[in-house]
C-alpha cells in the first residue's frame, strides 16, 4: 500500500514535466484566445475614434491644403509678374516726379487717358517779362490707379500718398508714382521720362529758377561791381567745377564756400542771381532765422539740395551775432551756431556744393565761420566807386534813350566820375542800388546834375 501511494504520487510529477503538444486546431484556438485577450487590453487603452475627431482632422487637412494653394498662387503670380510686367517707381523727392506729373497734365488727351474721377490740382505762378505775374492751375491724376496708353503699350499709373509721415523740408506727405506696363520693353520708360524732361526744360528755358520763386535770368554785365571782382569769382567757380575728379582723388569734400560782404545795396545778392543764371544754376535760399528751423532740419536741408544749385544764406551776421535770436512775438530761433557749423561741414562730401554767404558786417562774424574750408573766397562788394558809376551810367543811357542821344554821354559820364571821386575823398558814399534807382527816374543830364543828394 505504501508502494502504491508512492507510485500514485510520483506519477503526476512525470505528467507535469511531460511536454504538451497541440494540434493545428488547438494552436489556432490558443492564438485566438491570446489575441482576444490583447485586443481587450488595447480597446480599453485606446477607445474607438469619434466622428467629431475625424471631422476636425479633415478640416485641418483642408486648411493646410488651402494655405499651401494660396502660397503657391502668390508665388506663381509674383513669378509671372516678374516675367511679364515691368515696373518703375518715382518718389516725390526726385525731379522726375514733377516732370512726369506735368507731362501727364499736358499730354492727357494725346496719351489716351481713361476717364478718371480721382484728380488733384496744382497751381503755378508765372512771372512775365514786364514784371507782372499770373497764376494758373492744372488738374493731374490724384492718388489711386490710372490707366493710359503710351506708344501702343498699356500702362498702369499708381499714385500713393503716405499721410503718416511728412517731409521735413516742405511739410508735405511722401508720395510715390509706380508705372507698370505689360510690355517688357524697358526703353518705353526712358522715352517717356525723356519727353517729360524735355518739356520741363523747355518751360524753364531762358529763366532763372529760384527755389522760393521764379524769375528771368539777369545778365552778369547788368550787375556792375568793382573792376575784376565779378571775373575773379566767376573764374574761381568754373575752375572748381572742372576739378571734380581732382577732389575725389585726394579725398577732399567737393564743395566751395564764398563770402560776399559789404554795405547794403552794393549788389551782393543781385550778382549771385546773375551768376547763377549765367552758369544755368538754380538758387536755394535758406533763411537761418526762419520760424521752426532746427539744427536737424538745417542739416537735412543742406543734405538734400537739388543738383546744380547755389546755396544762398543771406545776412549771416544777423542770424548769429548773439548766437540766439528772439523776435518781437517772443519766438526764439532754435538753430545753434555749433549746429550751423556742423551742417556746413556735414554737407554730403561726395556731391557738388557751392555755398554763398552774405553779410553787411563782416567784423561781426565768428572766425570759426569764415575760416578756410568753410569760406574759400571772400570778396568785398563795396559802394559805388567812380569807375562803377561810369559803367552803370553808360549802361543806362548810351545808345538807347532818345533824350540821351542829343547830349554828349562821354562828357556827362566824365562829370559823374569827378563828382563821385570828390564825394569819396570827402568820406561820402552812394550805393549802386541808389544810383540805379536814380538813373531809372531821370534823364542823363538831370541824373548827373542832381546826384549830389544821393551821397551819405
Amino acid at each position: 500500500m505504501a508502494t502504491d501511494q508512492v507510485l500514485s504520487t510520483a506519477e503526476p510529477k512525470r505528467a507535469i514535466g511531460r511536454p504538451v503538444t497541440y494540434t493545428d486546431s488547438n494552436a489556432d484556438r490558443h492564438e485566438a484566445d491570446m489575441v482576444g485577450r490583447g485586443s481587450s487590453v488595447k480597446n480599453e487603452c485606446f477607445p474607438k475614434r469619434s466622428p467629431y475627431f475625424q471631422a476636425g482632422f479633415g478640416l485641418m487637412a483642408m486648411g493646410v491644403g488651402l494655405t499651401a494653394l494660396r502660397q503657391g498662387v502668390t508665388v506663381g503670380s509674383t513669378a509671372l509678374q516678374r516675367k511679364l510686367l515691368v515696373s518703375l517707381e518715382i518718389n516725390n523727392k526726385d525731379k522726375a516726379y514733377e516732370w512726369f506729373l506735368a507731362w501727364m497734365a499736358h499730354q492727357a488727351a494725346a496719351a489716351g487717358w481713361i476717364k478718371s474721377h480721382q484728380l488733384s490740382v496744382e497751381t503755378t505762378v508765372e512771372q512775365r517779362k514786364n514784371g507782372s505775374s499770373s497764376a494758373a492751375f492744372r488738374l493731374v491724376a490724384g492718388p489711386g490707379n490710372h490707366y493710359f496708353r503710351y506708344k501702343g503699350a498699356w500702362m498702369q499709373m499708381k499714385r500713393e500718398r503716405e499721410t503718416r509721415s511728412m517731409q521735413m523740408m516742405t511739410g508735405t506727405p511722401w508720395e510715390t508714382v509706380t508705372l507698370t506696363t505689360l510690355s517688357r520693353d524697358r526703353t518705353l520708360f526712358n522715352q517717356l521720362l525723356q519727353e517729360a524732361r524735355d518739356m520741363a526744360m523747355q518751360s524753364q528755358q531762358g529763366k532763372l529758377v529760384i527755389h522760393t520763386g521764379m524769375g528771368n535770368r539777369r545778365p552778369v554785365k547788368s550787375v556792375v561791381l568793382a573792376t575784376g571782382v565779378a571775373e575773379k569769382i566767376e573764374e574761381d567757380i568754373k575752375a572748381f567745377l572742372s576739378r571734380r575728379q581732382w577732389y575725389a582723388d585726394r579725398g577732399i569734400p567737393y564743395r566751395r564756400g564764398y563770402l560776399l560782404h559789404g554795405p547794403p545795396g552794393s549788389g551782393k545778392t543781385s550778382f549771385i542771381q546773375a551768376l547763377a543764371g549765367s552758369l544755368s544754376y538754380d538758387i536755394c535760399v535758406l533763411n537761418l532765422s526762419e520760424r521752426g528751423l532746427t539744427d536737424d532740419k538745417l542739416f537735412h536741408l543742406l543734405s538734400n539740395v537739388p543738383e546744380r544749385s547755389f546755396i544762398l544764406m543771406e545776412d549771416v551776421d544777423a542770424a548769429f551775432n548773439k548766437r540766439v535770436q528772439t523776435s518781437e512775438d517772443g519766438y526764439q530761433s532754435s538753430v545753434t551756431f555749433s549746429g550751423f557749423l556742423n551742417a556746413l561741414d556735414g554737407v554730403a562730401s561726395g556731391e557738388e556744393r557751392i555755398i554763398f554767404l552774405t553779410t553787411n558786417h563782416v567784423e561781426k562774424l565768428d572766425p570759426a565761420l569764415i575760416r578756410p574750408g568753410r569760406v574759400d573766397l571772400a570778396e568785398l562788394i563795396d559802394d559805388a566807386q567812380p569807375d562803377q558809376a561810369r559803367t552803370l551810367f553808360e549802361h543806362f543811357y548810351a545808345g538807347g534813350e532818345p533824350a540821351a542821344s542829343e547830349v554828349d554821354i562821354d562828357k556827362l559820364a566824365e562829370k559823374l566820375v569827378q563828382i563821385v571821386q570828390s564825394e569819396w575823398d570827402a568820406g561820402r558814399r552812394v550805393s549802386m542800388a541808389a544810383l540805379q534807382g536814380h538813373f531809372i527816374r531821370t534823364d542823363a543830364r538831370t541824373a548827373v546834375e542832381t546826384c549830389h543828394v544821393l551821397f551819405r
